[in-house]
């Protein structure tokens, strides 16, 4: 209990309803367990905060495998822990870059919680990277998405190679039709949060925004010079679309960042930073950006193109009203288009027949731009060339910026130390001279490169 209060006073959070039932849950039973819960209510912590009071810091072994989707989510709950500052180590494993560097990242770091995709784990699993004997906790998170067809076959098959799991945690924003017996539940308990009122969805307010023409293309600038400086998601279907908006609106003097599955895993991970540290105002994306990100300041929902599905819709908006905020979600229509049934007529119900909450009033939004030319972001993000394998913390690089490049504490943001680089956000108003001061300058006597994220 004392880590517990430990941690939360370290993140400067106070748990909810939900994780406080999941804590209480998990800690004092004895079963698996499912929570269902909508997006943005922080299953993430919900289960790591009483996870890792049962783990043991003094061994090597991999303790807990937590399978994930896609690796936006394997990054993200990975920060979660390591930000918690608790003692365990971790890692996470994902596609698309060489199993070779992760299994020597493994070897390094020994960690007790291993974060990663289904096919990759199986991988690690396969080739003896992560012994399987001492895992005896496996979290599947977002387990509708990753029973999908598709990742059937590889969750069959890594459940079978874990002999020695002893709990499992399953959780979701929605209620799959069935766990499949292959996971192979015991004594399982639910912490179900699903058939509560939404609070992201009551809290987000719904516009129209026509277009006068097939291209919407000048209708979402003027939008966007209309919401001024908050943070904005582009949500369009096609990689190609989103390269297009995303020229354009550079081309116009947006600080944007683009994200689709296309990218290399370097340059999505520079695009999601660059967003969420307040770098750039826009983020145009695919659905990609949908699930499994947690950026708590998005103040703005633009659907350029329509939703394919009402699953879709719901988590695109559930990247708005994170916690108790509020948010909006606009729907560039042209002629031809109108607003889905399902968002008139209220939200999913998962169990089948009827609505879970009343329909939204979706109010028309003409836009009328404020300004000229768009708000510059309030931060900038800089690339340093060194990270953990050279023993660089988050404390070094904020004495590096602070005693080198002579900016106070509160103009610099957030910094996210890698194996082999490191990103920080600096006052966009410091940026030329904080270059200008540290160029040459050694961290930790060591000499690196410093230059802007563009």
């Amino acid at each position: 209990m004392i880590q517990k209060e430990r941690i939360l006073e370290k993140l400067g959070i106070t748990l909810n309803a939900m994780q406080e039932r999941a804590y209480e849950t998990i800690s004092k039973g004895r079963g698996d367990v499912v929570i269902l819960s909508p997006t943005g209510s922080g299953k993430t912590l919900a289960y790591l905060l009483p996870l890792i009071e049962q783990l043991d810091a003094s061994t090597d072994a991999v303790q807990a495998l937590v399978v994930v989707p896609g690796r936006e989510l394997a990054l993200q709950s990975d920060t979660v822990l390591r930000r918690m500052g608790c003692g365990l180590r971790s890692q996470s494993c994902y596609g698309g870059r060489a199993a070779m560097d992760e299994h020597r990242v493994l070897r390094q770091v020994r960690p007790h919680v291993v974060f990663g995709t289904p096919g990759r784990l199986n991988d690690h699993l396969q080739k003896q990277n992560i012994s399987p004997y001492g895992v005896r906790w496996l979290i599947i998170d977002e387990f509708d998405k990753c029973l999908e067809m598709g990742f059937q076959a590889e969750m069959e098959q890594l459940v079978k190679s874990l002999p020695g799991v002893q709990r499992r945690l399953l959780l979701s924003a929605t209620n799959a039709d069935e766990i499949p017996s292959f996971v192979r539940m015991q004594q399982t308990e639910y912490v179900d949060f699903s058939d509560t009122e939404q609070p992201a969805e009551e809290r987000i307010t719904m516009y129209a925004v026509h277009s006068p023409k097939k291209d919407k293309l000048d209708t979402l600038r003027q939008l966007l010079l209309s919401l001024g400086d908050g943070q904005s998601i582009v949500f369009l279907n096609y990689r190609d679309s989103v390269e297009r908006v995303n020229d354009y609106l550079t081309a116009q003097g947006f600080a944007t960042s683009f994200f689709h599955g296309g990218l290399e895993q370097k340059q999505r991970e520079a695009a999601l930073y660059r967003f969420s540290n307040g770098s750039v105002n826009v983020l145009v994306s695919t659905d990609l950006a949908s699930r499994g990100l947690d950026i708590p300041d998005v103040a703005h929902i633009i659907h350029y193109h329509l939703p394919e599905s009402e699953e879709g819709y719901i988590h695109r908006v559930g990247r708005t009203a994170r916690w108790d905020k509020t948010g909006n979600a606009y729907f560039i229509l042209n002629a031809e288009e109108h607003i889905p049934e399902y968002v008139l007529g209220g939200g999913l119900n998962t169990e089948g027949g009827g609505r879970t909450h009343p329909a939204h009033e979706v109010i028309t939004f003409a836009p009328t731009p404020s300004a000229l030319h768009p708000s510059p972001p309030r931060m900038a993000t800089i690339y340093i060339g060194k990270g953990k394998k050279d023993k660089i913390s988050r404390g070094d690089i904020m004495g590096f910026l602070c005693k080198k490049g002579g900016l106070a504490p509160q103009e610099v943001g957030r910094i996210d130390v890698n194996e082999r680089y490191a990103y920080a956000a600096v006052s966009r108003d410091c940026l030329r001279h904080v270059l200008r001061q540290v160029q040459g300058e050694k961290i930790k006597g060591l000499k690196t490169i410093v230059e802007e994220v563009r």
